[in-house]
């Protein structure tokens, strides 16, 4: 017997695990993205509706009420943002490919449209000099202070996504001890394996801050505060939280975000003139595509650059 489009879920997550090899944080993305389209079923009395009854005007009128939900984290902004409402409609295309794959008859995907960027997509970067004030913002005096010097440290040395950084323990930095430079393997995104490199300066604030330890939890970095009876390991909400905490006090230009120092990290290497295929590797992206939004960032200096050295002005 047929089952209502919102009763697959939990066997489409069950496909996209064992037989799309996708980690089960991308299977928990797909969930909480899917519950907006289950949210507009419900709101429209098509809690039953069935994979073979989707019709294009239903794709449409979510898609419609999509583009105006109130945009959370950005309050001036009438409706949601583009790359976000392509977040949900992957995720229903996912669905919809999944449904395929088991001969259960439905829209083709591609009737799924992705809207449309109103412009180039921003990446958020910090000049050296800014950096270097938020590197600095954290209390070398505390030991919360020293675990803060050393997360900003670590994301700008490492270029690691917030996840990866949360999920290091102590064992992983074993062998880093009297080293000048450490580097290890990572799982990343997509269960992706690379290596990442520490350096020097950001393993001496690693050394200082677990020099302050003296509890026995595996986690490289803990929180000092709330309950004692779990584990001690710093939150990745925890470690955006202490980098906007910083961004504020060092008094630089922007909110910035554990991600701003992956793209601080990647842009500094191509500035330095790092092949852009070796800064792929160095952040784990599988695709070039993913790494070339950068290279719309050192495009910029290197015309800026021109312009001040070969402008055509001193002939």
């Amino acid at each position: 017997m047929a089952k209502p489009i919102i009763q697959h879920t939990i066997d489409f997550i069950e496909y996209c695990e064992v037989e799309k090899g996708l980690s089960a944080a991308t299977g928990k993305n797909y969930t909480r993205f899917l519950q907006q389209f289950f949210t507009w079923l419900k709101k429209n009395n098509l809690e039953k509706l069935q994979p073979q009854e989707l019709t294009e005007d239903h794709i449409w009128r979510y898609r419609v009420w999509l583009s105006r939900l109130p945009n959370r984290t950005r309050k001036t902004s009438p409706g949601l943002h583009a790359s976000t409402q392509s977040r949900y409609l992957i995720a229903l295309r996912g669905l919809l490919a999944y449904f395929h794959e088991k001969n259960i008859p439905c829209l083709p995907t591609e009737k799924i449209k992705l809207p449309k960027e109103k412009r180039e997509r921003q990446v958020k970067f910090l000049q050296l000099e800014q950096l270097e004030a938020l590197l600095t913002a954290p209390s070398e005096k505390t030991p919360d202070g020293l675990r803060d010097r050393a997360i900003l440290e670590t994301l700008f040395s490492t270029g690691l996504r917030v996840a990866e950084l949360a999920a290091l323990d102590r064992k992983h930095l074993a062998g880093a001890k009297g080293k000048n430079d450490f580097e290890m393997s990572v799982i990343g995104k997509g269960s992706y394996p690379r290596t990442v490199y520490f350096s020097g300066r950001a393993l001496y604030w690693i050394m200082k801050y677990l020099g302050t330890r003296n509890d026995e939890d595996k986690a490289l970095f803990i929180r000092f505060k709330g309950p004692t009876n779990s584990s001690l390991r710093l939150s990745i909400r925890g470690v955006e939280l202490l980098v906007q905490k910083y961004s504020k006090i060092s008094g630089i230009p922007v909110l910035a975000t554990p991600h701003t120092l992956r793209h601080s990290f990647a842009t500094d290497l191509l500035n330095n003139g790092v092949d852009i295929r070796m800064v792929q590797e160095f952040l784990g992206h599988r695709h070039i595509a993913t790494t070339q939004v950068y290279t719309h960032v050192t495009s910029r200096r290197l015309r800026d650059i021109h312009k001040q050295f070969h402008g055509g002005n001193k002939l």
